[in-house]
């Protein structure tokens, strides 16, 4: 299985903690402070940085092998 390892300063690491809680808890993806909009940025960011997937080809099929997977596991 290939892993991915991203780093989180703590700060970060609460806010990213909970904005996931509250969309668990209300199902409802909603920016409630700037702070949770940097923190998708930064993680967007560092995504980038370890992920060859999103500049290839064929990149859709490759998140759409994914989704598949990953439903698959449920």
């Amino acid at each position: 299985m290939n892993q991915v390892e991203i780093k989180f300063s703590k700060d970060e690491a609460v806010v990213l903690f909970e904005f996931l809680s509250r969309f668990i808890e209300e199902n409802k993806l909603q920016i409630n402070d700037n702070a949770e909009t940097n923190v998708l940025w930064n993680l967007q960011c560092k995504l980038e940085k370890v992920l060859v997937e999103p500049f290839q080809e064929n990149y859709k099929e490759i998140v759409e092998a994914a989704q598949n997977y990953l439903r698959d596991k449920e």
